[in-house]
């Protein structure tokens, strides 16, 4: 059954009958439709420290996710995640005087459980995709940003230094479908255990550089620290346990084409720590067989593409329109359990003239497992003297896992958007023997 955190229940039943009750107010006001903030402009204070350099922020984003049909237990049920997030952005240039710099410091919490992790896919392995993306890096309190970016040649230079995830500059992607798969850096996805994806942060460096008004390429040294994430090593700001670095380099460019914006991305990343082979130990020996430790690789690497475009707009209202994206993932495959990833979908925004702030989405991904991981599971089994999926101690081959979604975001206000969507998981976690599962979803995203 679900179960709401009373609290955030009661905030976000009352938020959403005012909203709906509210008459048109002047977005000054709290609950006024056009405000960014539920809570109001603070009778003007808001608007007056933002233009002074100090801007704050409060939002959230929940999500519930239920089981319809299929998936490893059948038992339906629902869960609910959710995230609060705290931020500051201090312009220090009309603070301080400082030219051109910028301040960064957020820290979130995560709460809540994850349908995906025992309805859906089999424990024993685990999945590859969430249904509700913002579950996840432990249910806790985390520093996710505090850098200093400050820029250099009229903005031809930007330098970015502090605690951020690589996502947020690189591989970077939008978060308005619920399902992992969709939302956000998908390198993070995929490579999880070296590229620390949102609300994780670690010691970073990134260089930008702006070769053209609409191409810029980029260069990042982030620290690789396991115990970034721990749950309770939110607030850690020492090197200790690092080991090594991720090495990104990425090229933006974002040119218009018939005048509808668009935004393409081609990187690579490199990481100099060491990595564990996926299948063989030290002599080349399938690990599962000879018992013996698995080979330690001395780097683990990859690459990605990413492509947004508009296609079409309204002629009063060029926001609207139809827009395609597409993304692929390509990863080391001695050592990645995912050797590659898939993914496009198109995005329709104001399809109706009485619903101009809504949007329609609809999205296909794949994600492919390594032959070489799937091989040492293959291996196991047979060492253990094991090919009966339902013992307990089979380890299930994970193969390919295909996701699909489709959702409609209710623009309720400009504080307020609720985007309920369906599910469509073949293979979860890429294991043939589960049942494909279709499950319900209803992501809610504010701004206080």
């Amino acid at each position: 059954m679900l179960q709401l955190p009373r609290i955030r229940y009661a905030a976000l039943g009352v938020s959403a009958l005012l909203c709906g009750a509210a008459p048109a107010t002047f977005a000054g006001e709290m609950f006024a439709s056009d405000s960014p903030w539920m809570l109001g402009d603070w009778n003007g204070s808001r608007t007056d420290l933002r233009e002074r350099g100090y801007d704050f922020t409060l939002g959230y984003t929940g999500e519930m996710g239920s089981n319809l049909h299929g998936g490893y237990d059948h038992d339906r049920t629902a869960r609910y995640s959710d995230q609060f997030t705290f931020g500051s952005h201090l312009d220090l240039q009309k603070i301080l005087g400082w030219n051109a710099t910028e301040v960064q410091l957020t820290v979130t919490e995560r709460h809540g459980q994850n349908i995906s992790n025992d309805r859906i896919n089999d424990p024993r392995v685990g999945g590859f995709t969430s249904a509700q993306e913002v579950w996840g890096r432990g249910q806790t309190w985390r520093l996710t940003q505090l850098w200093i970016k400050q820029k250099y040649f009229d903005g031809a230079l930007d330098v970015k230094f502090g605690r951020f995830g690589e996502g947020e500059d690189f591989n970077s992607f939008p978060c308005d479908f619920q399902n992992l798969a969709f939302c956000g850096s998908q390198v993070g996805n995929w490579v999880g255990g070296i590229w620390y994806n949102w609300p994780v942060s670690q010691w970073a460096l990134r260089v930008r550089y702006n070769l053209s008004d609409t191409l810029y390429a980029q260069v990042g040294v982030f620290e690789q620290n396991p115990s970034n994430l721990e749950s309770g090593n939110g607030f850690k700001l020492s090197g200790s346990g690092t080991q090594g670095a991720v090495m990104p380099i990425e090229l933006v460019w974002s040119p218009q084409v018939n005048g509808l914006a668009g935004e393409y991305r081609a990187g690579y990343y490199y990481s100099n720590a060491k990595a564990q082979d996926v299948l063989r130990d030290s002599s080349g020996q399938p690990a599962a067989i000879s018992g013996a430790a698995y080979r330690s690789r001395s780097s683990k690497h990859g690459f990605w593409l990413g492509a947004q475009q508009q296609v079409t707009s309204q002629a009063s209202d060029q926001s609207r329109g139809l827009s395609l994206f597409a993304n692929a993932t390509l990863h080391d495959k001695k050592t990645n359990a995912i050797d590659n990833y898939v993914q496009a979908g198109v995005v329709y925004k104001g399809p109706f003239d009485a619903r101009a702030k809504d949007d329609i989405g609809f999205a296909l991904a794949r994600v492919h497992v390594n032959p070489g991981y799937r091989k040492n599971a293959r291996l196991a089994n047979q060492a253990a003297g094991i090919d009966d999926y339902d013992n307990p101690g089979y380890l299930p081959v994970q193969d390919t896992e295909y996701s699909a979604e489709l959702y409609y975001g209710v623009h309720l206000a400009d504080w307020l958007t609720v985007r309920p969507n369906l599910q469509y998981i073949r293979h979860p976690g890429g294991v043939s023997a589960v049942d494909d599962a279709l499950i319900a979803g209803l992501k809610i995203q504010s701004s206080f």
